[in-house]
């Protein structure tokens, strides 16, 4: 019988190691599938951009996938069974079970920190494509009140990152809104002294209202309330204070952290489970500083290569290669004609050294668009030899296991033009 790999969401972790896996282990003796809630790629760092209008696009994932004989499976992941090796799913057909001999779990984060009330019932939010969507129709709906002298209100709270890149957006592309930005201590308080006087100078070039030393304490229909007893009127609240993990791998019984991350050794490997490996935001895991890396699109990087040699070295025979696991920058677009390039030391704290303006914001559109070309070509490179595992099976177990596994789970082909 074949060694079926699964793949547990197809985001830019995800999708990256199942498209090198299939690049660098042969056919004749493993198969790979891959779970994913929705049939599209979706570039989770532009949805900020998606969310104001502008066209991102979404590649098929049965056309990323075709011709390297990798199965896709449309469905949500509805638990993890480490003792039995299924995982469960759910589709529109019922679902089912899917058996796994080496689990590769991506499934990311999502929108949080609902403990604030409201939050979840009035909020917008930009970690993932229906939601940002929804934000869209809502700017529309205001922004044709702009254009009837009745203005419209946005409040974007929490000056992460996410924060930021979503405020500055809304503010240039949607210049008819009032936007307002809630910081719960210094703006850009996580860097340099010159980046945050150049954070500074596009709020204030776009026309954000920022406050801050500020936590909000409620969140309504038609307003914001903060701790110190003011209250914004908002027309739309987008929240982008916190974000989470599922909590399926903790249901599963794997050893995390307290936020439901999975916590993996240097090679990504599960510390409680040998047969699975996390990776991107899911996973726990300390850099090479001694510290945890950050959730990011360069942690999924890096931890999908990682992840990657130590699958192929481990099914192989091969010495897993050790990666490197680094943070070296943080990478802010401040609507599309500005950015900052902030780097960072060993311990995470900003360097005095940063880049702002055009040139950072182009380095990052660069950088996105390499992402996807990436990601929707995963036969580029592909190796004429690939590696077979260490004891190869028997052909005719192989046979009957495969179709066994097509049976009971439905998983649904795509073609490989080697077979």
């Amino acid at each position: 019988m074949k060694h079926h790999i699964v793949v547990l969401g197809a985001g830019y972790a995800g999708a990256y190691v199942a498209g090198t896996l299939a690049r660098r282990l042969s056919p004749a003796n493993t198969e790979i599938t891959v779970v994913n809630a929705v049939p599209d790629f979706v570039q989770r760092m532009r949805l900020h951009q998606l969310a104001t209008g502008q066209d991102i696009e979404a590649p098929k994932l049965a056309d990323v996938f075709s011709g390297t004989g990798i199965r896709l499976r449309v469905a949500r992941v509805a638990a993890v069974d480490p003792e039995r090796q299924v995982v469960a799913v759910a589709d529109a057909d019922g679902g089912g079970e899917l058996g796994y001999d080496t689990l590769l779990y991506a499934l990311g984060s999502h929108g949080a920190d609902h403990t604030v009330p409201g939050a979840a019932e009035y909020a917008f939010d930009v970690a993932a494509r229906p939601s940002a969507l929804r934000l869209r129709e809502r700017l529309d709906s205001l922004d044709s009140l702009g254009r009837r002298g009745e203005g419209g209100r946005v409040v974007v709270v929490g000056d992460g990152l996410t924060g930021i890149e979503t405020a500055t957006e809304i503010a240039e592309s949607r210049p008819g809104l009032s936007v307002a930005l809630v910081a719960r201590g210094e703006l850009g308080g996580r860097l340099s002294a010159g980046a945050r006087s150049h954070l500074r100078h596009a709020c204030d070039r776009l026309g954000i209202t920022v406050l801050e030393h500020t936590s909000v304490e409620a969140v309504e229909a038609t307003r914001v309330l903060c701790a110190d007893g003011t209250a914004l009127a908002s027309d739309a609240t987008v929240w982008t204070a916190g974000f989470a993990v599922d909590p399926i791998a903790a249901a599963g019984g794997l050893e995390v952290t307290e936020n439901g991350r999975i916590v993996v050794d240097r090679t990504m490997r599960s510390v409680s489970h040998p047969n699975i490996y996390a990776v991107g935001d899911s996973a726990y895991a300390i850099g090479d500083n001694g510290r945890p890396l950050p959730m990011s699109c360069a942690s999924a990087g890096y931890t999908g290569r990682q992840a990657v040699e130590a699958i192929v070295g481990g099914l192989t025979g091969r010495k897993i290669a050790i990666t490197r696991l680094v943070y070296t920058y943080n990478h802010i677009s401040l609507g599309r004609r500005d950015g900052i390039l902030q780097m960072v030391d060993d311990e995470g704290r900003a360097k005095p050294k940063y880049m702002g303006g055009r040139k950072p914001a182009r380095i990052k559109a660069g950088i996105l668009k390499m992402s996807l070309w990436a990601t929707s070509h995963p036969t580029f490179g592909m190796p004429k030899r690939k590696h077979r595992l260490a004891a190869a099976p028997d052909a005719t177990a192989e046979k009957a296991g495969r179709v066994e596994k097509a049976r009971i789970s439905g998983v649904y082909y795509i073609r490989n033009q080697e077979s």
